[in-house]
């Protein structure tokens, strides 16, 4: 069985262990905590996505972006 709680380290609480224990009762566990990346870190953990990055960001600096409203965008693309 695997459950994944996703929480804010300041919303771990003993509840929180308790609740663990509840549904797991003894059997052995393995507890694994990893810090989530923002989307900044993770649109720029890989190179290619950096360097795609930056080239926008270069043209949009000279002026070579396209500019449009949300309505526009949801009208020409829709809920694909």
């Amino acid at each position: 069985m695997r459950i994944t709680y996703r929480l804010n380290a300041d919303e771990l609480t003993v509840g929180v262990l308790d609740s663990i224990k509840a549904v797991f009762l003894d059997k052995a566990i393995t507890i694994t905590v990893e810090a989530e990346m923002d989307e900044t870190e993770y649109l720029l953990a890989s190179e290619a996505n950096r360097e795609h990055l930056e080239r926008s960001m270069k043209q949009l600096e000279r002026g070579e972006g396209i500019s449009f409203t949300l309505e526009e965008f949801q009208k020409k693309y829709g809920n694909q």
